[in-house]
């Protein structure tokens, strides 16, 4: 009976150590706010979004940017929304893609392009691509690069160096919630030098910019269209909350 109750003992704390060591689970999206604002409005459309008409269309509430050989991106080139700069913000919007690689651009500026493409953009990105585990990170476009990887907590400092400080899930069961080639919902948040993703309702980076050369607390909303061989991406149910 002693031993049998020792064995209990044991067996129960190797089940606690092993559980408090393990990873976790990422945290949740938050409900969705009340007040947000739709993007895509068929009758605005031109008027609010700026890009290469050539590239980009909207039919029946969905935005599609596509390049073939015909019509080829000379550059990374975007379409720029021309409601205003953000600051702290909530945006919730979906996204499909096939083949190449896309991006949601915020708090980002346009700088100067060329005259077959003069929709070009610099800034914070969450990464589109139809790659589980890596969709979602958070990249720095023309700045930093690379800041903060799916499932990571980092904080930059004031030298503009990303280190990793903590951990919100592992990466690949973070992975296991894309979509592979459908539809998946996006949801975004910047409040201060805090910037956070969220891919179907699981948190993928956690974001703390400290950098004060190097971070940015205003700026343009863009969709993106990445050079390189033809694809094509989607987007729909795009709004928007400003905080």
């Amino acid at each position: 009976m002693i031993r049998c109750f020792a064995l209990s003992v044991a067996v129960a704390l190797v089940y606690a150590l092993s559980s408090l060591a393990a990873d976790p689970p990422s945290p949740a999206a938050p409900a969705e706010p009340e007040g947000m604002k739709a993007l895509f409005v068929a009758e605005t459309f031109e008027k609010d979004w700026d890009g290469d008409r050539n590239l980009w269309t909207l039919s029946d509430g969905v935005v599609r940017g596509e390049t073939t050989k015909e019509h080829p991106a000379k550059g990374n080139t975007f379409l720029i929304w021309r409601g205003g700069e953000l600051k702290d913000f909530e945006l919730r919007i979906s996204f499909r893609i096939k083949g190449g690689n896309s991006g949601i651009q915020y708090r980002s500026k346009q700088v100067d392009g060329n005259k077959e493409n003069r929709w070009v953009i610099a800034g914070y990105q969450a990464e589109v691509e139809d790659t589980p585990g890596k969709v979602g990170f958070l990249y720095h476009e023309r700045g930093r690069a690379y800041l903060c990887n799916v499932g990571e907590k980092v904080e930059v400092g004031e030298d503009g160096k990303p280190k990793v400080v903590g951990k919100l899930g592992e990466r690949d069961a973070i992975g296991k919630t894309y979509n592979k080639s459908d539809w998946n919902d996006y949801v975004i948040i910047a409040e201060g030098n805090h910037l956070r993703h969220y891919l179907n309702g699981v948190q993928t980076v956690d974001l703390i910019d400290n950098d004060p050369k190097g971070r940015l607390m205003s700026g343009v909303l863009a969709l993106q269209l990445h050079a390189g061989p033809p694809m094509v991406v989607e987007f729909k149910n795009a709004a928007i909350k400003l905080k």
